[in-house]
């Protein structure tokens, strides 16, 4: 069987309201699983611009139309306006994903902050903030989340070892070409990882001639050819499920065509012989069409 699961990142309070919806009807039309991954604090979007000075980041600005797809009051949440508390002011959303059969997680507590600031920070900053990502996971649940995908693939070794410590089975944080068991500088290990292996829409749009016309058939020639262990795709509620909802349906209908079953991480790892998962170290790496590093599988 061929697998692809579907990591779906709700970074935003207008993505959560707008997109979240939206992507639970398409998902349903095909059939299709996928995982949740929502931000359960503050949506301080507006924040973010101060990468504005980091290299790409403006390039990449310019090439996916950020003002399009998010929307100027999203923009402004955390600078001119109040960030809305997402978890708090959506909770009635987030629990209709899950009452709808798909699986949920925690993405982040505030998105920006942890974006912007976990690769630097030391344990105890760490802890906190993923203390109160399951918090209000638990809150809004009734019940601590079955897995974490970190925001904007950033992470630190204290993470890894935090999701270790929930006892959680599988996380999805890193980018790379397979699943592994990451192996921290300290020879500790930690659960194993299930990495986005695709690239992401807006890493794509605007580069070599792609745009939302031909984007979708770019992604569906990386996934024609068999590899050992499926792949994961990585889509934002704010992209896929809103103005870009187009090229996902033209995705979902090509996988499908192309023979994968389309799953929730929970069903990719249930499908993975653990014990032969290898032993890999994370690194702080470059992806093309992104700024900044990443956490990537070495």
């Amino acid at each position: 069987m061929r697998l692809l699961a579907l990591k779906i990142d709700v970074d935003t309070y207008r993505g959560t309201r707008e997109g979240v919806p939206q992507l639970v009807q398409m998902l349903q039309s095909h059939q299709a699983g996928a995982t949740f991954l929502f931000s359960l604090g503050p949506d301080h979007t507006g924040r973010a611009l101060r990468r504005a000075f980091r290299p790409g980041f403006m390039k990449k600005v310019s090439r996916t139309s950020v003002l399009e797809h998010y929307g100027l009051k999203t923009l402004l949440y955390g600078t001119l306006l109040p960030g809305p508390d997402i978890g708090r002011n959506c909770a009635g959303i987030l629990r209709s994903v899950r009452d709808a059969g798909f699986e949920t997680g925690i993405h982040t507590f505030d998105h920006v902050k942890w974006q912007d600031h976990v690769t630097g920070k030391d344990a105890a900053w760490t802890q906190r903030e993923m203390a109160r990502a399951m918090q209000r996971y638990t809150e809004v649940f009734g019940q601590p989340a079955p897995t974490h995908g970190a925001a904007g693939w950033q992470m630190n070794d204290a993470a890894f070892v935090q999701e270790q410590l929930w006892g959680m089975a599988y996380c999805s944080d890193t980018r790379g070409t397979h699943p592994f068991i990451p192996l921290l500088a300290n020879g500790q290990t930690c659960c194993p990882q299930l990495p986005t292996t695709l690239p992401t829409l807006d890493e794509l749009i605007g580069a070599d001639g792609l745009d939302t016309d031909n984007v979708a058939d770019a992604v569906l020639a990386l996934t024609q050819a068999d590899t050992p262990t499926g792949h994961v795709y990585t889509l934002h509620a704010e992209l896929e499920g809103m103005k870009l909802a187009p090229v996902f349906k033209r995705l979902l209908t090509g996988w499908q065509r192309q023979g994968y079953t389309l799953v929730s991480l929970a069903d990719y790892f249930a499908a993975l012989d653990v014990t032969a998962l290898p032993r890999l170290a994370v690194r702080q790496g470059e992806i093309a069409g992104r700024s900044g590093t990443l956490a990537v599988q070495a």
